[in-house]
């Protein structure tokens, strides 16, 4: 989260839980500048083996991560754009992922 911020993004939850057997859970929502609103999966590998921490982001749980968001952005008021970025960890190395996936 802090290379997020040094990059100027600003923290607004962090792993937010749909308060529902079937909601997921966002590890991060950032805000840019711009009032983006980004909803970041944090994926931690220790090598990229068998297709690294980006291969684990299927679609399942993409489906799960666009509900998430829609209850936030329902519940939180916010009216701007939004998108969906991945922060991947393997072994020392990060790599941050802008618009990863969309909600389509």
């Amino acid at each position: 989260m802090a290379y997020l911020q040094a990059q100027g993004l600003r923290l607004l939850a962090r792993n937010y839980q749909v308060p529902s057997r079937a909601g997921g859970e966002i590890d991060l929502i950032l805000q840019e500048s711009d009032g983006t609103a980004v909803f970041v999966e944090v994926r931690s590998r220790s090598s990229s083996d068998f297709g690294g921490a980006g291969a684990s982001i299927g679609a399942a749980k993409q489906r799960k991560l666009v509900q998430a968001a829609q209850h936030w952005l329902q519940t939180s008021g916010h009216a701007g754009a939004c998108r969906f970025d991945a922060v991947l960890i393997e072994g020392h190395a990060l790599q941050w992922l802008r618009g990863a996936f969309d909600a389509a």
